[in-house]
């Protein structure tokens, strides 16, 4: 129960930044979607670098990890999961679980989004 609640708070922390990341940054939202966009970078960074302080440092424990790593940069923006996750299989020379995941996660995502509106338009 206390590993939910970390990552509860921590994405209820990292969604309240992106929002307001959001508002703040609205005046630079063109036809491109650059807060979003902003948003993904910085949040890979900002996993990169909490996973290579983990690491690095062994001060930082699975508590830490899930209310920061999991729960605020998962809350942040979803895409520095994927970009880890992807991370993991380049590590591990995993390349076809890498290109598969790649393809499949944008392509699927995309025809995802398509199949919802197409539902919605139904009922």
């Amino acid at each position: 129960m206390k590993y939910a609640l970390l990552v509860f708070i921590g994405g209820g922390l990292g969604s309240l930044f992106r929002y307001a990341f959001e508002k703040i940054f609205k005046i630079f939202s063109t036809v491109y979607p650059i807060n979003t966009f902003i948003v993904n970078i910085i949040g890979c960074i900002l996993v990169g670098f909490l996973i290579g302080y983990s690491l690095k440092s062994n001060t930082t424990n699975e508590n830490q990890n899930l209310l920061l790593i999991t729960g605020f940069c998962g809350g942040f923006t979803t895409f520095s999961a994927f970009a880890a996750e992807n991370y993991m299989f380049l590590k591990s020379g995993d390349y076809m679980y890498f290109f598969s995941y790649v393809i499949a996660s944008i392509f699927l995502g995309i025809v995802g989004v398509l199949a919802g509106i197409l539902i919605s338009k139904q009922l």
